[in-house]
């Protein structure tokens, strides 16, 4: 397999031909993207997942080729699409690879971390990542793992490929860190997991970084002409890092954010950091949800809003339930915007760490998620069992 995507290539895949396993209890089959070591990877993590104008499930993650370890490192985007609602998948390909750029080998040329967007009014696809160049040994959220400036010598960059043709084929690489990227801060990345097209087509990114003083924030990041310029809004909290968007029937949009203040708050406090704003990010107020409502270990997150034909809106959201341990991965539903959480579904009472929610149909809800089970799997869950 070609761990190259430096051009527009039709490629073939084959597809997996896995039949559904079934967890311990013998309630909900599951489906295993990757387990450790297939398709001469070491580790799969980092999911996102978002379904296509055409109803395509696209997958993306890191293919992390010789170890579990975050940046710097041999790190690819891959992608993974399923054409029958999540049954079976494509074998895995990566889309996004820096090759040996500036002669360094791969090990010092990873990307990780990856965003998936769909335009659902063009059907244009975009996968953003974080594509570090060089720094051996250190990690982009610590000390000068990225450091003030543009140049790949000396921050890390925010990368995108894009798509046109339902995800077969991918566009080499694109940067926009001159673009997005302050150059004062330290760093400036996309969020893991999906962003979204709001309903007047303005399409929104959640996105993070790392100010001038090197302090963690979480922002959106958003375009009114379907990706050919960008803004960057003002950061809404911080000390926050990855986060998840939803538009909310009034046109406001929430942000909720991995919280960096609960590795020490073990308390009724602890809890996501969720944040709303009526003007794209220029403004932000704290929602009444944020700190208690969302227990986390400090960890990512998925957040999807649904809209029915009757007008009903309800949000869905996935981590691992629990305020100190990535176990226990849960999807929970609100009716009343975030304010409450209900009808708590446990998918994996051992496991579950980094996850992300899609609309499969008007009927199921599906979920990517690091699991006890293998590295990534994906569930469905019937609405019905939400009492919808």
């Amino acid at each position: 397999m070609s761990r190259l995507a430096l051009n527009i290539t039709v490629i073939i895949s084959i597809t997996i031909c896995s039949l559904p396993c079934f967890s311990a209890d013998n309630e909900r089959p599951y489906v295993v993207i990757h387990r450790q070591g297939d398709f001469g990877c070491h580790t799969f993590r980092i999911p996102g997942i978002a379904k296509t104008n055409d109803g395509t499930l696209l997958a993306v993650y890191d293919m992390r080729y010789t170890s579990r370890r975050d940046l710097q490192a041999h790190i690819d985007i891959g992608l993974s699409r399923s054409t029958d609602g999540g049954q079976t998948w494509e074998s895995p390909r990566p889309i996004m690879d820096m090759g040996e750029y500036r002669g360094l080998p791969q090990d010092q040329n990873g990307c990780s971390d990856p965003n998936i967007l769909i335009d659902t009014i063009t059907g244009e696809i975009f996968v953003t990542a974080l594509w570090t160049h060089a720094k051996p040994g250190t990690h982009q959220w610590r000390d000068d793992g990225s450091k003030p400036g543009i140049d790949p010598a000396q921050s890390s960059q925010f990368m995108v490929v894009r798509s046109h043709d339902d995800g077969t084929t991918w566009t080499k690489p694109e940067n926009w860190t001159s673009q997005l990227k302050n150059p004062e801060w330290f760093l400036f990345a996309p969020a893991p997991g999906n962003g979204i097209t709001l309903s007047n087509g303005t399409l929104v990114i959640p996105t993070q970084g790392r100010d001038a003083t090197g302090t963690p924030f979480s922002n959106l990041t958003w375009s009114d002409n379907h990706g050919k310029t960008w803004t960057v809004s003002s950061p809404a909290r911080s000390n926050t890092t990855e986060s998840a968007v939803v538009e909310l029937p009034d046109g406001s949009l929430m942000l909720n954010s991995r919280d960096n203040r609960n590795r020490q708050d073990k308390s009724k406090t602890n809890g996501r950091a969720v944040s709303v704003t009526s003007d794209l990010g220029d403004h932000w107020t704290i929602h009444e949800s944020d700190h208690g409502a969302l227990p986390e270990p400090v960890c990512m997150a998925s957040l999807i809003s649904h809209r029915f034909d009757d007008g009903r809106s309800v949000l869905f959201f996935s981590n691992p339930h629990h305020t100190s341990r990535r176990k226990k991965m849960t999807v929970q539903m609100s009716l009343d915007d975030g304010t409450t959480w209900a009808r708590q579904i446990l998918l994996d009472e051992g496991g579950g760490a980094y996850s992300s929610l899609v609309m499969v149909d008007d009927n199921t809800l599906g979920i990517l998620y690091e699991s006890s089970r293998a590295d990534l799997v994906f569930q469905t869950i019937q609405l019905e069992e939400f009492g919808l």
